[in-house]
């Protein structure tokens, strides 16, 4: 299979004069794999004895996006000594008497730029750059005095206002960027069938980002895809061995004066079965306005597992709750509670029909209908959801962020 026009750009981009390269556009569209490319045979073909980083939104990212491919390619197996030290998260490449070392950095939050600071860099590739904070990346840039250094970036679009649209791909001249936006036309690997099986897993806001690359603002419902019937079933609808095959855990949103929510989850067969519900909401005067302690709830949870044992995913702020079931011999997680990936993550289940809700949850499937952006922020440029009726969807989040990534397509480029 050969490049398309654009990924051969991609390939002779260290050779203009350009400082920087910025790919952004659709999901899919062949920008990694290339850039990862071109970004390894400009490197060991132009320094030696030198360091330069390949940086993801986590390092298990980068392994996934750029690694794996890059050692797979024959080309670089035949002409290349190459060693990937999982431990170290570095790759030490070797050319006759030439080495250079690529070292692995996540960009998760504001504290990663930690990470990348002290070391001297000849390049830098930033995968899912927009993903990243601001911080992380100018210290990433800040790395790169080396004579000769380049900057490489890619990323799928998030909201206008985003800080990396306003200062790069607003303005390549400023920095002396070559700017190439990508669809999944410019990528020849994919058939017409497999970009229509794409194109049918996002809906709404997602849709427009990954599959039109379009840096669009996130308004209105956040998962508009959900529909009453294609994402529910009843007791007669579901699987019969769900509850002797599916792997079972229960999901947890805590609420001191917002509701408590716990979500009785199954995983069976590829498809997310959300079978019952638990709720407790201490403002509701059918409750006689109480609020429980963490030994109620710890009781309740107790009651809620049917006397079984299963991983129980808890918001992480929740510790003294979390304290209280670890305390009954309990199995708890704390939740990773990355909202933007986990409300892609759930939304591409939801588009795909891979997560189901028992119509017995009404409030889970009330508030899934009724989950929104919140508008002030995201015309401020941060793409954040309304804190109103979201407990269900939290706890949600909470059990999708903890499934694999091989589950999802939505972070690949």
């Amino acid at each position: 299979m050969g490049f398309s026009e654009k990924q051969r750009t991609v390939l002779r981009f260290p050779y203009t004069g350009y400082d920087a390269l910025i790919c952004d556009g659709a999901v899919r569209s062949g920008k990694t794999s290339v850039m990862a490319l071109s970004f390894f045979l400009w490197a060991m073909s132009n320094f030696r004895d030198c360091s330069f980083a390949l940086c993801g939104k986590s390092v298990g990212a980068v392994q996934r996006n750029m690694v794996t491919p890059l050692l797979g390619v024959m080309y670089l197996q035949e002409q290349f000594d190459i060693k990937y030290n999982r431990a170290d998260h570095v790759i030490v490449a070797r050319r006759g008497d030439r080495e250079n070392r690529f070292y692995l950095f996540g960009g998760k939050d504001e504290s990663s730029a930690a990470l990348i600071q002290g070391i001297t860099l000849a390049g830098v590739l930033l995968d899912e750059a927009a993903l990243m904070p601001r911080s992380f990346v100018e210290q990433a840039l800040a790395r790169c005095s080396v004579a000769g250094s380049k900057l490489w970036f890619n990323c799928n679009p998030e909201g206008p206002e985003h800080w990396f649209r306003k200062e790069w791909i607003l303005k390549p001249e400023k920095h002396n960027a070559l700017h190439l936006h990508f669809t999944m036309d410019d990528n020849p690997s994919l058939t017409d069938e497999i970009r229509e099986r794409y194109k049918s897993m996002y809906s709404g806001v997602f849709y427009e980002r990954f599959i039109l690359g379009r840096w669009v603002m996130s308004e209105g419902l956040i998962y508009d895809m959900f529909d009453t019937d294609a994402n529910t079933y009843t007791d007669a609808q579901a699987p019969a061995s769900l509850h002797f095959s599916g792997v079972r855990t229960v999901a947890c949103d805590y609420g001191t004066t917002n509701p408590t929510v716990f979500l009785d989850i199954y995983d069976y067969d590829g498809t997310i079965y959300v079978d019952r519900e638990y709720r407790w909401d201490s403002r509701d005067m059918d409750n006689g306005g109480r609020q429980k302690t963490d030994e109620e709830y710890a009781d309740d949870m107790e009651a809620f597992l049917h006397g079984d044992q299963c991983a129980i995913i808890v918001d992480p702020s929740a510790a003294s709750f979390i304290a209280a079931l670890r305390r009954r011999g309990l199995y708890v997680v704390a939740a990773e509670n990355d909202v933007l990936d986990g409300i892609r993550r759930t939304a591409a289940l939801i588009q795909r029909r891979k997560l189901l809700a028992n119509k017995t949850c009404a409030g889970l499937i009330g508030e899934l209908g009724t989950y929104l952006w919140d508008e002030k922020s995201c015309k401020l440029g941060v793409d954040k959801p309304l804190k109103e009726r979201d407990h269900g969807p939290d706890a949600l989040r909470y059990y999708v962020n903890s499934l694999p990534d091989w589950r999802f397509d939505v972070v690949q480029t």
